[in-house]
């Protein structure tokens, strides 16, 4: 940040991370490339198997065949982070159901909406910016 005052304002495109980008109507949206700060400080997350991991990253929704486990408590239409087994976040969204909720499920029931994968710097490299 220090170095970014010794360029001349003209010639500064951006400084940071890119949280996401406000709408035409002048609602925010969250980007996939704030996810680093959004895993650090969420109250509730979201584990998948592997076998969910693919199909997350390809745009799809997490079923209860893929929940790994879940944060204790989760209300119904929360936000989360949805990570890997392995502690790697793979991107974020919306509850369908609370934890409670969830045991009683069939494994095809949709328990998170996706709303940002990783997956999205390749599917819309040319728009992300």
């Amino acid at each position: 940040m220090r170095q970014a005052i010794s360029v001349p304002r003209a010639n500064l495109i951006s400084l940071g991370v890119c949280l996401g980008k406000f709408s035409k109507t002048e609602k925010f949206r969250l980007h996939v490339t704030g996810l680093d700060i959004l895993g650090r400080y969420a109250k509730h997350k979201v584990w998948i198997k592997s076998n969910g991991e693919m199909p997350f990253l390809y745009g799809n929704h997490v079923v209860k065949a893929h929940l790994g486990k879940i944060t204790e408590d989760t209300p119904e239409h929360q936000g989360v982070v949805v990570y890997s087994m392995t502690d790697i976040p793979l991107g974020f969204g919306v509850t369908a159901r609370s934890t409670v909720d969830t045991r009683k499920l069939d494994p095809t029931a949709v328990i998170v909406f996706n709303q940002a994968d990783v997956g999205e710097y390749l599917r819309d490299e040319d728009t992300l910016f």
